[in-house]
């Protein structure tokens, strides 16, 4: 009797071993034929910090007999227990949910994690050793652990699970606790192939799923995904060192549908997803010939390796020139194809290089004759993107052969190279002076001895003031730190000069906030806008500045109003704050405007994240740096008009000298002293000349330094130094106009560009005779 007793209980423990010996995984069924325990290792298994061993069991049923105590033991569990109560993962979201498959894909909220345990955080205890050892060894069929097959099969308050024809058995069964469906979630993700893992310091059960990586605590309804908390419908929870959790957790978080069908109790997961492929083709434009560059992309949305690919459509280069569509597929390791990726290229005719041509208008020159070159490059689609001569001034002055070269290049990277010799006689037809001041053109400068200057006789004229208060904002130009660089209060006719450094060592904006003070409405009217910047390049800025503001002169493109009811504040001169300034970067502004009442002003810098409204409260007025001007002087519009004629002798104009053309004469409202405009930066000059000789150059001499601006002469606009080149010297002067054979009216108008130095001159100078 003891004998028997005994067996029955190595009888009960082998079946137990069948059973639980790393109960986390799936156990697949033959068709209901018993077999013996066939443990199975799991790569995917990995212990972070430390490592404790687990062991995956695939158990084939081989009689009749083993299948029905295993059917025995589905219906003696918890979910069995609360049948009564059944609810399946369809019904937790639709309580109207009928026997009718469903398609469902469910969502829950995250919260706040807590702490817990998870079945990885237990180690099984050892069985007792059966009869006959286990075999270690993969299924003999079936789709193994760790690789998604086919649709997933659940049974409810069963542990059984059918994918690919083949059967598994859970450590426990799909089972209703408290209205929620929980499933083992070990045996579930071996199935659909998904990684699992457990972090022993944060006590957490891992699941990774190509980039997505979900974490779950025991006893917990908070879990992660991809760092993000979630709520599930029920905590997770240990039931014989099996981890269970609510399967729409893992359904929602991996997006994966699913159809539930009640009459035969069963949820099936839908695990055909496609992977995914695109590709892109790097040239911009593919000419008949030219070898094509593909360069792919693909991605399996169940983190499966891609095995395969197929195209249609594609060659290494095409011979003919058309239209053609190329399709491109990849195949994942479940043997599964991704919808094709189709893209449609125009393959162009191949691409011919342009032709580099000039000619002259003689072949042979005396030393100072001018020299006309024809530039007669051609391109077969007309896109002759760049030109560079080498070697071709408008003149030499030593004889024997010169070559000049002419290198163009199109819009496809394609150059050709012509040159041309031509030969300087001995002869001399000008010097270099009269050449230059005859045939430099305007918006381009020469050398010249800049002594001879002073002697010339100035202009006699003189000027009357526009009322235009100017405020100036350029000191501190340097700016260290947030602040209030202007306040000031103004109406009517109001010009802004605002330019300044960000030297704070923070990405920065610069606004200015009006705000109306009045007990009734005001207007204000932005006439133009002259902005550049933000640049690392005073001069650059400065120069930009004037002449978008001269061009907002001549069209009136800029012009708006803004309207303040009493006590509001609005951001005016918006281009300003577009965008953030960088360390070392300047700003350059000048505008005119008006405003039918006061209104104040406040010139701020602050980070660029911060809201200007709410941190100007709390901002210091910055201090002057020393050096540059800030202020607001009144009649800053000086209108110079001179009757006499000019030009028939040498004679020049000073601007911004203070003898001549005396500083305007103001206030600085923050520090509550008189301040001098040096330089008269921000005075708007209308010089209107009435009569210019004939044959007279007007040109553009800096007295000061380096000057790098424009001027707007007979209503158009005159760079002085076209591009990037700047007039650096006094002994440099660049030509704005001449007049012809009779005597002329020329008027100019000329502010001095932030950035460059002060004063100039206007110089008047007779041409030589043309020969």
């Amino acid at each position: 009797m003891n004998l028997k007793r005994n067996m029955s209980i190595v009888t009960a423990v082998a079946v137990l071993q069948a059973f639980t010996v790393g109960s986390a995984s799936a156990q697949p069924v033959d068709q209901g034929d018993v077999a013996v325990v066939t443990p199975v290792k799991v790569e995917s298994l990995e212990v972070i910090k430390e490592e404790k061993q687990h062991t995956e069991n695939v158990v084939e049923i081989k009689s009749s007999t083993a299948s029905s105590k295993a059917e025995s033991s589905e219906g003696d569990t918890e979910g069995s227990k609360s049948a009564v109560v059944e609810t399946t993962p369809e019904a937790e979201n639709d309580p109207a949910t009928t026997d009718k498959a469903a398609t469902t894909n469910e969502s829950e909220e995250g919260s706040a994690i807590q702490d817990g345990t998870a079945e990885d955080d237990k180690t099984p205890a050892t069985p007792a050793t059966p009869a006959t050892p286990a075999q270690v060894e993969q299924p003999a069929t079936g789709t193994a652990a760790g690789t998604p097959g086919g649709d997933l099969t659940l049974y409810m308050n069963s542990n059984k699970m059918e994918q690919d024809g083949k059967s598994y058995l859970a450590g426990q069964p799909m089972t209703v606790k408290n209205g929620v469906s929980y499933v083992a979630i070990r045996a579930l993700v071996d199935r659909v192939g998904y990684g699992v893992k457990y972090d022993n310091k944060t006590k957490e059960t891992i699941i990774i799923s190509g980039d997505n990586e979900l974490r779950f605590k025991t006893n917990s309804k908070i879990y992660t995904v991809n760092g993000e908390s979630r709520t599930m419908k029920g905590p997770a929870y240990q039931q014989k060192n099996t981890f269970m959790v609510p399967l729409t957790s893992i359904t929602q978080a991996l997006n994966i549908s699913y159809k539930v069908n009640q009459s035969a109790k069963t949820v099936v997961l839908n695990l055909h997803k496609k992977p995914i492929a695109s590709f892109v083709i790097s040239q911009k434009e593919i000419f008949a010939g030219d070898t094509v560059d593909y360069v792919t992309s693909y991605s399996s949305p169940n983190g499966l390796e891609i095995t395969n690919e197929r195209w249609t459509g594609r060659q290494d280069s095409f011979d003919q020139a058309g239209t053609y569509t190329i399709s491109y597929q990849v195949q994942d390791s479940n043997g599964q194809w991704s919808d094709p990726y189709s893209v449609t290229i125009q393959v162009l005719q191949p691409n011919l290089p342009p032709v580099a041509m000039f000619t002259t208008d003689k072949e042979q020159y005396k030393m100072g004759e001018k020299i006309t070159y024809l530039d007669q490059s051609t391109d077969d689609e007309g896109k002759i993107e760049k030109t560079v001569w080498d070697n071709n001034p408008l003149a030499f002055f030593e004889p024997g052969p010169k070559t000049v070269t002419l290198t163009v290049t199109d819009n496809h990277g394609a150059t050709d190279t012509y040159s041309k010799v031509i030969n300087i006689t001995n002869e001399t037809l000008y010097n270099v002076s009269d050449f230059n001041l005859l045939f430099t053109p305007v918006g381009q400068k020469f050398t010249f001895n800049g002594g001879e200057v002073t002697s010339m006789e100035k202009v006699p004229y003189t000027y009357r003031d526009e009322a235009s208060l100017l405020i100036r904002s350029n000191s501190p130009e340097t700016v260290n730190t947030e602040g209030i660089v202007y306040q000031e209060s103004s109406s009517g006719q109001t010009r802004f000069m605002i330019h300044h450094v960000n030297n704070t060592g923070k990405r920065v904006k610069m606004y200015v906030i009006a705000t109306n003070n009045n007990p009734y409405p005001a207007v204000f009217e932005q006439q133009n806008m002259g902005f550049a910047g933000p640049t690392p390049f005073a001069t650059v800025a400065g120069k930009l500045s004037i002449d978008k503001w001269f061009k907002s002169i001549q069209t009136g493109a800029d012009q708006k109003k803004e309207y303040f009811e009493p006590g509001e504040s609005k951001l005016i001169l918006t281009e300003l704050n577009k965008t953030p300034m960088k360390e070392g970067q300047v700003i350059s502004l000048y505008s005119d405007a008006f405003s039918d009442y006061s209104l104040d002003y406040n010139v701020i810098l602050v980070e660029e994240n911060k809201d200007p409204f709410e941190a100007l409260p709390t901002l210091p007025v910055l201090d002057r740096d020393g050096v540059h001007n800030r202020g607001t002087y009144p009649n800053a519009t000086r209108v110079i008009t001179y009757d006499q004629q000019v030009g028939a002798t040498p004679a020049r104009l000073p601007l911004g000298d203070n003898v001549s053309d005396p500083n305007l004469v103001g206030t600085d409202p923050m520090a509550y002293t008189d301040a001098s405009n040096a330089g008269n930066f921000g005075v708007l000059y209308k010089i209107t000349l009435s009569n210019v000789a004939p044959r007279t150059l007007i040109s553009f001499n800096p007295r000061g330094g380096k000057y790098f601006g424009v001027a707007l002469v007979n209503g158009q606009v005159v760079q002085i130094v076209d591009g990037s080149i700047s007039i650096n010297t006094s002994s440099e002067q660049s030509v704005l106009h001449r007049t012809g054979s009779s005597s002329e009216s020329v008027t100019i108008l000329f502010s001095a560009a932030p950035g460059s130095n002060l004063p100039v001159n206007l110089l008047f100078t007779p041409l030589p005779q043309e020969k």
